[in-house]
């Protein structure tokens, strides 16, 4: 069993199930989500060289605020772009 700690702070812990991964990023759409600390731009731009070095199609987005999730039509915007999600996480 995996255990993935939420660190948003939620009262009841939500059950989630791990999605299949793909075998290859060959062809992928990736979204590259930088959610506005520092330093994350940097981050995304070493992963988007190394992502488009194996053929992974890539589309940067950014959330307004790191202090708050993304918001709903962010969200779903990347979900119907994108095959894989990559979230910026640096200071």
């Amino acid at each position: 069993m995996t255990v993935i700690l939420d660190p948003t702070g939620e009262r009841q812990v939500a059950t989630r199930e791990l999605l299949q991964r793909s075998a290859s990023l060959d062809g992928q759409r990736i979204g590259l989500l930088d959610i506005s600390k520092p330093r994350g731009d940097v981050f995304l731009d070493q992963i988007e060289r190394r992502l488009h070095a194996v053929g992974a199609t890539t589309t940067r987005y950014q959330k307004p605020t790191f202090t708050k999730p993304a918001p709903v039509d962010l969200r779903h915007e990347i979900s119907m772009q994108c095959d894989v999600v990559i979230e910026a996480l640096a200071d």
